[in-house]
């Protein structure tokens, strides 16, 4: 079963997740929407955000790896099967990370 997770999906945030899925997504939604460098001593955690100021086209193609690689060292649970940007009519130009996921508990 996959799921899809952004990083607008925080308005769910649970401190202490008890479901072992909700809680995975969860995770992916903070890798998504943390800019890696912003945690103080935990400089290497979130997403490197290279992609962002070029040309909407550019940073579409550039987006994919760093979404893939964050959530393969952060969230080891999860497989990342696609990576796609979402956009918000109300902000253009703002491209928001989403990413559909296979989940694995065992």
């Amino acid at each position: 079963m996959s799921y899809t997770v952004s990083a607008t999906d925080l308005g769910h945030l649970q401190f202490n997740e008890l479901e072992a899925v909700n809680s995975v997504l969860q995770n992916i939604a903070v890798i998504l929407s943390t800019p890696r460098g912003t945690v103080p001593q935990y400089r290497d955690f979130g997403l490197d955000m290279s992609f962002v100021d070029k040309p909407r086209p550019v940073a579409e193609v550039l987006m994919v790896a760093p979404v893939r690689e964050a959530i393969q060292k952060w969230e080891s649970r999860a497989t990342v099967l696609n990576v796609y940007p979402r956009s918000d009519p109300s902000q253009p130009g703002k491209l928001i990370p989403t990413v559909e996921v296979e989940i694995h508990l065992e």
